[in-house]
């Protein structure tokens, strides 16, 4: 009988770079190739997952589950509750409304409009493309990040722990084994320390989490994760060149957030902020100023009335494209609003001066948070006595490259590798 050949790869040439075929490697079954993003719709949380498979080199190998929440009328009230206890009740009372209007009863869909090509997560469904794609893919990496992805990411590592590897990146508040590796800020971890226990009175800490320390498959990091890296930038600067190279410098960029149960603030604090930029425009070419999606609208009608109008000013209007990436790459220096710790991680990431407006104003974790900040030297407090041009720098925040490190160290723990 005659043996079919083997087909080897050809020969790499002498200048290409070698690297094993993968019928050499240690076996096709212990290759992770490609990943799973458990998604919650919030582009800052997705933007954590993305980031983290940036750094790991397979951010074009992934497909994107999302949990959806039924949202409008009487479904915003429970927006606290557990997922799975939310859904229970909009079943219910989509049922007591078909009844009540003596209709016929129709399923309503929790999955937004727009979203076709997004598949609604569900860890059956992910469990089973796992051992499906097993023999040829080899095992399969899921990243989750959000409250609402806990119980998806958690149950597919119940399901098939031998084929999977479940990042949960935020802090799950309990039951952290259920995670093959924990990514979370520092500043999660502020409950333990001293200053939030006297903080919290002996009854209620009991019900604080989290509880315990973390031990060795938790990731400290001191901002959020995202897709802010030296490429991007460098592609940034690239795509809004004919925007920005002659726009007057030094360019200061302005991010408004908005409030937040941790860091309040209004009208005062919009008030500050515009006296505060009026003060150092002297010492600024041009300014940019955007407004996130939860500004509010009276915080925004004070900086647009008292900056608005202002030649060296410009303030984006929201309208497509979005000028964030190119803010980044071209700005000289940023001021952001203290209660965005994504925005913030991504200024800092850029190893330009950054100014923080409003940090006095927060409370419990964002204080750690800040702290940590000053303390490396990262950010200073912005008080509108500031030189703009004064190019003060500092090592550059990089938790993406340290998290996926760690990642690549724990895939290697159990005998697994990706294949970048």
């Amino acid at each position: 009988m005659r043996m079919k050949p083997i087909q080897l790869p050809e020969p790499p040439s002498p200048t290409a770079a070698r690297r094993r075929p993968d019928i050499f490697e240690s076996g096709v079954h212990t290759i992770v190739r490609r990943a799973v993003v458990i998604g919650n719709g919030f582009p800052s949380s997705e933007n954590h997952c993305i980031g983290l498979l940036r750094a790991l080199g397979l951010s074009h190998k992934h497909l994107l589950y999302r949990v959806t929440r039924p949202k409008g009328g009487i479904d915003d009230w429970f927006q606290w509750l557990p997922l799975s206890l939310h859904k229970k009740f909009h079943y219910l009372f989509s049922v007591f409304r078909a009844f009540s209007s003596k209709s016929q009863y129709l399923p309503i869909t929790s999955q937004p409009a727009g979203l076709s090509a997004i598949l609604e997560a569900d860890a059956k469904h992910v469990v089973d493309l796992a051992r499906e794609t097993y023999e040829k893919e080899g095992p399969l990496l899921v990243v989750a990040s959000g409250r609402d992805t806990i119980s998806v990411a958690s149950s597919i590592k119940r399901l098939a722990p031998d084929l999977v590897f479940v990042v949960q990146i935020q802090h799950p508040r309990s039951h952290l084994d259920r995670f093959d590796m924990v990514i979370t800020p520092h500043h999660d971890y502020y409950p333990l320390t001293p200053e939030a226990q006297s903080q919290v009175p002996k009854f209620l800490r009991r019900w604080i989490t989290p509880r315990e320390p973390p031990d060795s498959h938790v990731v400290l990091t001191l901002g959020a994760l995202h897709q802010i890296d030296f490429a991007s930038l460098r592609s940034a600067a690239i795509t809004w060149q004919d925007v920005f190279a002659h726009v007057p410098r030094p360019l200061l960029v302005v991010n408004i957030g908005g409030p937040t149960k941790n860091c309040r603030y209004g009208v005062d604090l919009a008030k500050q902020l515009a006296t505060s930029l009026l003060s150092v425009l002297g010492s600024c070419g041009s300014v940019r100023i955007s407004f996130s999606e939860r500004t509010p609208q009276k915080v925004s009608n004070i900086i647009v009335k008292e900056l608005g109008n202002n030649p060296k000013v410009y303030i984006w209007d929201g309208q497509e494209p979005n000028p964030h990436m190119g803010h980044l790459a071209w700005a000289d220096a940023f001021v952001v609003t203290a209660d965005s710790v994504s925005m913030i991680s991504e200024a800092c990431s850029t190893g330009k001066p950054v100014y923080i407006m409003g940090a006095e104003r927060c409370r419990w974790k964002f204080t750690e948070f800040h702290k940590s900040l000053k303390q490396r030297g990262v950010v200073r407090p912005f008080t509108g006595s500031e030189d703009i041009s004064e190019n003060w720098s500092y090592p550059p925040l990089d938790d993406n490259a340290e998290a996926a490190k760690r990642v690549h160290e724990a895939l290697a723990a159990r005998g697994w590798k990706l294949k970048i």
